[in-house]
């Protein structure tokens, strides 16, 4: 018998009913519902890594080529050389970039200036991989960049060379040594400053300027026998008395002349009893009315004595006769008047105090030295005489008597050894051992002279255009102007330029409150730039910092007759220069200034060392046309300048 089945509460179960309460396939759905959000996380990590690796190659490949054409450019214009700077960046670009990376495609760049800016703008289209999933193909990368040159706040001081030589032009050239360097510092300044002169440039026009984010500052000290350096400088730091190689009136006995007279006192008088024909101003003088004092002296040239007469004015017959007049008592000045016969030839003390007017300067002077003993008119340009120095033999270090090559040390009133003079060619009489006007140096003495003869000044001098100290030149047109007036004359004396350009340079010297920091309180990076075209050169018959050298020997005792005369192979006043550059040198390395030196010229072997010696190491050029000199100016100013990325 068969068994019947009931049917049980519970139905059959669906497929999804199944899967909703097995376990194991639970697993499996929840996975397949989490692949597709995995998928657009592992897609999109991997994509953006990509788009990330690839938008920093781009922006360095930005970077490299804004600077290449920064570089490039200088200081001057975009479009130079058929856009060579635009070129360059391309160059760069191209060469930290390989086109096709990450499979980019449609790859774009472009570099433009504006201003000395150089902008570039590169863009590259990138293909996705597992966000194609979502739709997302590719994806564009764009990156801008840019570079501009900055200085930062900077002192540049030119020691130029001027000397006689500078006239000349070197071979191959077609214009002088002067005006070359001219246009070379005036490229120089179109680099740094970004203002245009009037000089035709390698490097194009510039234009802009450099902004208020800096303060660039330029300073000059032409130099060659001596600097123009004195009416820089105060008038405290120079002495009220300098000793000079000229002459002075010898007085002689002179006539006393009757110079001036006054009335001192006039008293009315009567006498009764007196005839008419005793009544007049005879009678009254021999009777003794009048008087005579005896004489009073002044000076030395001015006296006087006082005299009292009678002035008889009138006569009546009353009481017997009445004579009525004044007393007057009149004081007569007389003046000596000399006779100036013969000259005092020697070196002697003039009073150049009469330069100074209080905290300004007087040009000129008077002084008793004209041919017939008159006052002359002594004129100063500016060039002064060095203070105190030494003979030594060794000049590095400096030593401490040698005053003249200290930069920082400020002169003591009424110290003299610390103060300065007055070059002043109108005051100097070279004397000679036979009558003829001072003749050539064979027949100079040293011998003090007394003498009738006039003789001249035969010494030899040349003053510089007037040294500048450090200061801002913001239009192009002032900056042309000045360096336009420099012209070659005289010898060479290195040692002079350099330490003038390191005075007026230093920040803890003469010129400490205006050089050490700027207004804000700001850093301040130094540059000495020394230029020259050869070897020192000198003269014994120079009127120079020191004096007339074969006169006043303050650097050596040399009396060579004739003289060494700009040789370097004489141990004299040749090497004593050449000495006292080398502790200069020195000396200004040892301040935190960069001392760049140019050899204008094929030197000698040895000048050539000398001058490399002198440089900061790796800043020494050789030059030897004027586009090379050109160039020479920019590579200093390339180095100078500073590249610095902006974004």
């Amino acid at each position: 018998m068969s068994k019947a089945t009931t049917p049980s509460s519970e139905q059959p179960r669906g497929f999804l009913s199944r899967l909703l309460h097995d376990v194991r396939a639970n697993t499996m759905i929840v996975m397949t519902a989490a692949l597709i959000p995995l998928i657009g996380m592992v897609g999109g990590g991997l994509d953006i890594s990509r788009m990330y690796i690839l938008k920093t190659r781009l922006q360095h490949a930005c970077d490299a080529g804004a600077l290449a054409g920064r570089r490039a450019m200088g200081g001057g214009t975009w479009s130079y050389s058929n856009y060579y700077p635009r070129t360059q960046a391309n160059l760069f670009f191209d060469a930290n970039f390989d086109e096709g990376s990450f499979a980019s495609h449609d790859l774009k760049r472009e570099f433009t200036e504006n201003a000395g800016k150089v902008s570039g703008k590169v863009s590259a289209e990138i293909p996705m991989t597992l966000m194609r999933v979502f739709g997302l193909k590719t994806d564009n990368i764009a990156v801008e960049c840019d570079a501009e040159m900055r200085l930062p706040n900077t002192d540049v001081m030119f020691v130029l060379d001027t000397t006689g030589s500078m006239a000349d032009a070197q071979p191959g050239d077609t214009v002088n040594k002067m005006s070359a360097l001219k246009t070379a510092v005036k490229c120089f300044y179109e680099i740094v400053a970004r203002l245009d002169t009037n000089a035709n440039c390698t490097t194009g026009t510039p234009g802009g300027g450099t902004g208020g984010q800096v303060q660039i500052r330029f300073g000059f000290v032409p130099y060659a026998t001596n600097v123009n350096v004195g009416y820089l400088l105060k008038p405290e730091w120079f002495a009220d008395s300098w000793d000079y190689q000229t002459r002075a009136p010898v007085d002689v006995p002179g006539e006393w002349k009757p110079d001036r007279q006054e009335e001192r006192s006039r008293q009315p008088i009567s006498q009764t009893g007196v005839p008419q024909n005793m009544c007049n101003n005879q009678t009254a003088a021999a009777y003794g009315y009048n008087s005579q004092t005896g004489y009073t002296s002044v000076d030395a040239e001015n006296r006087y004595y006082e005299k009292t007469e009678v002035n008889v004015t009138s006569w009546n017959s009353a009481n017997g006769g009445t004579c009525s007049g004044n007393r007057i008592t009149t004081r007569y000045y007389e003046k000596l008047e000399k006779t100036y016969q013969q000259w005092k030839y020697a070196k002697l003390p003039v009073t150049v105090s009469l330069l100074k007017s209080g905290s300004t300067w007087n040009r000129d002077f008077k002084w008793k030295v004209n041919n017939n003993f008159t006052d002359k008119t002594i004129r100063w340009d500016g060039c002064v005489e060095e203070r105190e120095t030494t003979r030594d033999t060794n000049y590095d270090p400096i030593p401490s008597g040698a005053k003249d090559l200290d930069i920082d040390s400020i002169p003591v009133p009424g110290d003299r050894s610390t103060q300065w003079g007055m070059v002043l060619p109108d005051l100097i009489f070279t004397r000679a051992q036979t009558s003829g006007g001072g003749g050539n140096i064979g027949n100079w003495t040293m011998a003090e002279q007394i003498t009738s003869t006039n003789y001249n000044n035969t010494s030899v001098y040349s003053c510089p255009v007037e040294a500048r100290k450090m200061q801002e030149w913001p239009v192009a047109s002032a900056f042309t102007s000045y360096v336009d007036q420099l012209n070659p004359s005289g010898n060479t004396y290195h040692d002079i330029g350099l330490i003038w350009g390191a005075r007026l340079l230093s920040p803890t010297g003469l010129f400490r409150d205006e050089n050490e920091f700027t207004p804000k309180g700001a850093e301040i990076e130094r540059h000495l730039i020394f230029m020259t075209d050869g070897d020192a050169c000198t003269e014994n018959y120079n009127y120079t910092s020191y004096g007339v050298e074969w006169f006043d020997r303050r650097r050596t005792n040399q009396n060579t007759v004739p003289t060494d005369g700009c040789t370097t192979n004489t141990p004299t006043l040749t090497q004593q220069v050449n000495k006292r550059t080398e502790g200069l040198c020195t000396a200004i390395k040892n301040k935190n200034i960069t001392l760049w030196v140019i050899a204008f010229g094929n030197l000698a072997a040895t000048t050539e060392k000398r001058l490399s010696d002198c440089a900061t190491p790796g800043r020494y050029f050789k030059a030897t046309s004027s586009a090379a000199l050109q160039q020479t100016f920019k590579n200093i100013a390339d180095q100078i300048s500073m590249l610095r990325l902006t974004n």
